[in-house]
């Protein structure tokens, strides 16, 4: 059975699919609903690691606190970037799988599928 962890937004549709996904596939899923409990700086080093992907990748561009934080900034380093997601979580793109040493976003669900 495939361990997986889903950082998962129960009022997000594409979430919800995902997580239901994972249950059909069988897995062994641990829930994080990341606005309640959100990722440390080092957890989402981690998924860019396993993502390949920018910290500005993997944020809600269209958010207002995006824009309120003025987050476009292109002077803005990684760290800055990490920390904004941990301190506003809803910032994150939602949402992530772990699972295999791999991660992927599930946008759309079936992306997930690749690493189970």
């Amino acid at each position: 059975m495939t361990q997986a962890t889903i950082y998962h937004n129960p009022r997000c549709s594409k979430s919800r699919e995902t997580l239901a996904l994972l249950e059909q596939q069988g897995c062994d899923i641990t829930l994080v609903e990341y606005l309640k409990t959100p990722p440390t700086a080092e957890v989402i080093g981690d998924i860019l690691a396993k993502l390949g992907i920018s910290a500005r990748e993997l944020m809600r561009t269209k958010e207002a606190e995006y824009q309120a934080l003025e987050l476009a900034d292109t002077s803005l380093t990684e760290r800055q970037l990490i920390e904004a997601m941990v301190n506003t979580p809803k910032l994150i793109e939602r949402p992530i799988v772990l699972a295999n040493q791999s991660a992927a976003i599930g946008r759309p669900p079936e992306n997930v599928l690749a690493i189970l």
